[in-house]
């Protein structure tokens, strides 16, 4: 049905271009622009389906490829293409796009056609970075995407807003530029920038080792990872809840992403000796973040540090293959259930953390404070909205029957394998989890009502009933029944692993 269209170039530039006339209608035009923008995230969520209809779910190879001409001197050219990595983040970050412009109608006062415009363009910069396959192309749309969202945490933060959004570009600008320097050195040895070339570069242990190092502070940053995560709590806590959501829903998945295209196959020797590093920074991420979050009084910033520590179960999963026994260890189906339960996670999680600060969102447009203390008794008011909290809160603790049991338990049944260590480390999460996510649901919803504010309070409109429901079918569908996305994801997780444990050299 898409095979004739350039339907990867249309993702991208769909949601910039409609989202640079958002910005050029504006507030005077704010009707129309209010239209314009969510018809806009909607046909490009339903142009991103096509990518998942059409794909060959068989095939590790790229998908719908595109290349032309862009800057022959450089060897740099306008390539794009999507494998089982990276298709189900491009859809997943068009279906989060649309809740963030659905959910502005009623969320933001303050120049609303400039904030969703901002998003849109936001959009299509992620799908670029996801749909990238040349080096040089890759990394403009990774730092673009900074700019919009300095801007949405800038002009549309907490009272703490710029010290945050300063923090947060300092951070990832910093870390790219890192990248940067890595993807210069590749260009001299090969002359190209195009990603499957880089990644067949013949390279020596010590060439492999400062470009994995290069990578990791770019990438780890993103993620984050255990000691560079600081920012992140603050960008979650003074950013608008459209910006707490892509920032946990997309952004993080992105550095995730830059350690499957980029760090692991073409610096896969140095991945190898640097593994029992990755595993322990995710096992801290994991335990010590976990038990942070337990301790914070506002619900964003919990739910901040809980995304650290989910976040480190996706990177566990990806080094787990070179624990213990290198090579052979992985050729051990077990091994390949982590990474694959990884990437799920990835996928798990944007779901998850998206409706946790959607539901964030919709307490605080109506308490205008996101402190605990402030709660009890939510659900004798708002029982429709108590209903998909303790559905969403249970799904972040990792309840079987949700999608965030799946990938959490594919890492640990693989780890296992790997050093029984390591999964009770890893299983841990699964306890701590549920004590601050349920928890917090103790405080906010149940209890008795001794805030007057909360005995005020109407449960959830049509339009927040639609966005959680639809959530919440998300969030119990993987997790019934996660085939489907397994089937796309296995082949290319078999692939990467036939790149990488035999290693360069």
């Amino acid at each position: 049905m898409f095979a004739d269209l350039p339907l990867l170039s249309l993702l991208i530039w769909t949601p910039v271009i409609g989202g640079l006339v958002v910005l050029w209608l504006g507030d005077r035009r704010l009707s129309a622009a209010r239209g314009l923008a969510l018809g806009v995230s909607l046909l490009t969520f339903v142009l991103s389906l096509g990518l998942w209809t059409d794909f060959d779910v068989g095939s590790a190879q790229m998908q719908f490829l595109e290349r032309a001409l862009w800057i022959p001197t450089l060897g740099a050219d306008y390539a794009l293409g999507v494998d089982g990595f990276s298709m189900p983040l491009i859809i997943l970050t068009a279906f989060m796009t649309v809740f963030v412009i659905f959910a502005a109608k009623e969320s933001v006062s303050q120049r609303p056609a400039a904030y969703m415009g901002a998003f849109l363009v936001m959009e299509g910069l992620m799908i670029g970075v996801f749909a990238a396959l040349d080096a040089l192309l890759f990394y403009i749309f990774w730092e673009a995407m900074l700019i919009p969202m300095f801007l949405i945490i800038g002009i549309w933060g907490g009272p703490r807003r710029i010290y945050a959004t300063v923090k947060f570009f300092l951070f990832t600008f910093l870390g790219s530029v890192l990248m940067l320097v890595a993807f210069i050195y590749l260009y001299q040895q090969g002359g190209s920038f195009d990603v499957l070339g880089l990644q067949r570069l013949p390279l020596s242990a010590t060439e492999q080792t400062w470009i994995f190092l290069a990578f990791l502070v770019a990438f780890a940053v993103k993620v984050p990872m255990w000691p560079v995560h600081t920012w992140l709590p603050d960008a979650h806590v003074e950013a608008p809840t459209g910006g707490s959501v892509i920032l946990a829903a997309i952004t993080l998945k992105m550095g995730a992403y830059g350690f499957l295209r980029y760090a692991l196959p073409i610096a896969p020797d140095a991945a190898g000796e640097m593994a029992s590093l990755m595993a322990v920074l995710s096992l801290i991420a994991v335990v010590y973040v976990g038990l942070v979050a337990m301790v914070q009084e506002d619900m964003k910033k919990l739910i901040a540090y809980s995304s650290i520590a989910h976040m480190g179960f996706v990177t566990l999963g990806f080094f787990l293959p070179y624990w213990g026994a290198g090579p052979a260890a992985g050729e051990s189906a077990g091994l390949a259930m982590a990474m694959t339960g990884g990437v799920v996670q990835m996928i798990s999680h944007g779901f998850i953390s998206g409706a946790m600060f959607l539901s964030v969102g919709v307490l605080y447009d109506r308490m205008h404070t996101r402190r605990i203390a402030a709660y009890g008794g939510v659900a004798t008011r708002m029982p429709v909205f108590a209903a998909f909290f303790v559905l969403f809160a249970m799904a972040n603790s990792g309840l079987p029957g949700t999608s965030g049991f799946v990938g959490e338990f594919l890492v640990i049944l693989a780890s296992f394998q790997a050093n029984p260590w390591i999964a009770f480390l890893a299983a841990l999460t699964l306890i701590l989890g549920a004590s601050y996510s349920l928890w917090l649901v103790k405080r906010v919803a149940f209890g008795p009502v001794t805030n007057p504010e909360v005995g005020q309070l109407n449960d959830v409109t049509t339009r927040e009933s639609l966005m959680l429901g639809l959530l919440a079918v998300a969030v119990l569908a993987l997790g019934v029944w996660p085939q489907p996305l397994l089937a796309v994801i296995e082949p290319s997780v078999q692939h990467l692993l036939l790149q990488i444990l035999p290693g360069k050299l």
